[in-house]
C-alpha cells in the first residue's frame, strides 16, 4: 500500500510539472527575438553611401523616415534637410533597401528529419487552393538567421504536385503569419513537366536522357484543368470546387502564374498554352535555358527568376560558368531578371542571396545592376514595388546599414536594420553561440 501511495504522489507531481517542462523546452528550442514594436520616433541616417536599389547611388546621403515610411532620401552635399529625431551617423557605411527573396520554402520547414515540422507540400496534383501562408512559421530559427545578411522580405512558396498551391509575401520580423503578410496569395505555382527524362537505371534502363513519352499526355492534363477552371468561373456552379475556385484570380489578372521550368521547349510550351487560355501574368522560375529564347520572353513580357547561382551546369555541353553568368546574359538582352535560392535546401540557401548577386558581379555585371536583382527587380516581379525594393520617398522604410559591401561575404556586417520603420533585432541563435564561445576562450 505504501508503494502504491508513493507512486500515486509521484504521478500527481509529474502531472503538475510536466506541462511546465514541456513549455520550457518549447521556449528553449523555438524561441526567437521578440518582434519590434511599431515605429514611434523619427530616424535620420546621415553620411552613408546610399544604394537606392534602382541602379543609383548617393555618396553622402541623408535619409529620414517616420511612421514606417521614407520621408527624405537626398544628397546631403546639395540638399539642406533639417536633421530630425534620432540621428544615426553612418559615415563610411552603406545603406541598402531590404533584400527580397522569391520562391523560398522559408518558414515551411524547420527540421528536415522531423516530418511534423515539414509543411511545404500536400497530397494531390492540382491543388491551387493550398495556401502556404497559413503554414508559415514566423518564429522559425531559419527566418531570424536571414536578417543579419539583409534579407528582410521573402515569398514563401509551396512545393510538390503539378500545381503546388499559392505563395504569399512576408516580412521577416513578425509574431505570426497574419502579422508577417505583406501580400497574400500573390501567385500560383505550376511545375511544368519535362519533355526529356532520365532513364530509370534501377529498372535496368540506360541513365541517359530520353524523350518523355507521357509529355503530351501531361500537357493535355494541365490544359484540361485550366480550361475547366476558366469555365467554372463563368458559371454558377451548384457545388463549389475549391481547386477551380482558387484559379480565378489568374483569369482576372489579380494573381501571377509562376511556371517552374528549365528547358527551352518546356518554357515556350508553357507560355503559349497559358497565354492561349487566358492567363497573361506569367513568371518563369528556374529558366535554365532562358538565354536561348530572350526575344520570345520579351515579346510576351515574361520576367524570370533564375535558378540558384551557386550551382553546377546541367548539360554536358554547357559552359562551365553558365549558372554564374546566366543573369548577365539575360539582363543584357533586356529581360527582367531576379535571383532566387531554389533547391533542396532553399530556405537555408536564402541567407546567401546577397552573395549570389556578388557572384554575378564577378561575372562582369555592374554592381548596382546586380543589386537590382535582389531589390527592385524582385519587387516588380512580385508586385510589391509600390512599397518595397528601393529607397524612395513614400516607400516603406525597410532598409539596413552595413559596415561594408552587402554583396561581399566578408564585409557584409549589418549594424542596424529596419522593417517598415521598426528597428529589428539582428540577434540569432548563431550570434548567441558565437558570443558564448568567444567568451569561453577570451576568459582564459
Amino acid at each position: 500500500m505504501k508503494a502504491y501511495n508513493l507512486i500515486k504522489e509521484i504521478m500527481k507531481t509529474l502531472k503538475n510539472i510536466l506541462p511546465i517542462l514541456i513549455m520550457s523546452f518549447g521556449f528553449i528550442v523555438y524561441s526567437q527575438q521578440t518582434p519590434a514594436p511599431l515605429q514611434k520616433e523619427v530616424f535620420t541616417i546621415t553620411g552613408a553611401t546610399a544604394h537606392i536599389g534602382n541602379g543609383e547611388i548617393i555618396q553622402n546621403s541623408i535619409i529620414t523616415f517616420e511612421n514606417g515610411k521614407l520621408v527624405a532620401v537626398a544628397d546631403a552635399t546639395t540638399s539642406k534637410i533639417a536633421l530630425r529625431g534620432t540621428i544615426i551617423d553612418a559615415s563610411e557605411k552603406h545603406v541598402y533597401p531590404g533584400f527580397i527573396a522569391p520562391n523560398t520554402t522559408l518558414g515551411l520547414v524547420e527540421i528536415d528529419a522531423v516530418r511534423p515540422s515539414r509543411d511545404l507540400d500536400e497530397l494531390g496534383q492540382f491543388i491551387p487552393n493550398i495556401r502556404s501562408l497559413i503554414a508559415y512559421n514566423a518564429e522559425s530559427r531559419v527566418v531570424e538567421s536571414l536578417r543579419p545578411n539583409g534579407v528582410l522580405i521573402a515569398q514563401t512558396t509551396p512545393r510538390g504536385g503539378i500545381i503546388s498551391g499559392t505563395s504569399s509575401i512576408v516580412q521577416l520580423d513578425a509574431w505570426n503569419w497574419e502579422d508577417a503578410a505583406i501580400k497574400t496569395d500573390d501567385g500560383i505555382h505550376l511545375n511544368w513537366p519535362e519533355s526529356y527524362v532520365q532513364g530509370r537505371w534501377w529498372l535496368g534502363e540506360s541513365s541517359a536522357e530520353k524523350p518523355n513519352k507521357k509529355y503530351q499526355e501531361e500537357l493535355e492534363s494541365i490544359t484540361s484543368f485550366i480550361v475547366n477552371s476558366k469555365t467554372y468561373g463563368k458559371s454558377t456552379p451548384e457545388t463549389i470546387n475549391e481547386s477551380y475556385k482558387a484559379m480565378q484570380g489568374l483569369f482576372r489578372g489579380e494573381q501571377k502564374m509562376f511556371i517552374h521550368a528549365n528547358g527551352e521547349k518546356e518554357m515556350i510550351d508553357a507560355v503559349s498554352i497559358l497565354k492561349n487560355n487566358g492567363i497573361d501574368n506569367l513568371v518563369l522560375v528556374g529558366a535554365y535555358e532562358a538565354y536561348k529564347i530572350t526575344d520570345y520572353l520579351k515579346q510576351h513580357h515574361v520576367p524570370v527568376l533564375i535558378q540558384r547561382v551557386h550551382t553546377t551546369p546541367e548539360g554536358d555541353d554547357d559552359d562551365y560558368d553558365l549558372p554564374y553568368k546566366l543573369a548577365k546574359l539575360l539582363v543584357e538582352e533586356g529581360v527582367l531578371v531576379a535571383l532566387q535560392s531554389s533547391g533542396q535546401m532553399s530556405r537555408m540557401n536564402t541567407r546567401n542571396l546577397p552573395f549570389y548577386a556578388g557572384q554575378v558581379v564577378g561575372q562582369g555585371m555592374d554592381k548596382e545592376k546586380a543589386l537590382q536583382l535582389i531589390t527592385e527587380n524582385p519587387a516588380k516581379i512580385l508586385g510589391i514595388d509600390n512599397s518595397y525594393g528601393t529607397l524612395e520617398v513614400g516607400k516603406s522604410a525597410t532598409l539596413f546599414i552595413s559596415e561594408g559591401d552587402a554583396l561581399d561575404m566578408m564585409s557584409n556586417q549589418l549594424i542596424k536594420a529596419f522593417i517598415d520603420g521598426r528597428e529589428i533585432s539582428l540577434e540569432t541563435h548563431q550570434t548567441e553561440l558565437w558570443k558564448r564561445y568567444t567568451n569561453k576562450y577570451s576568459n582564459k
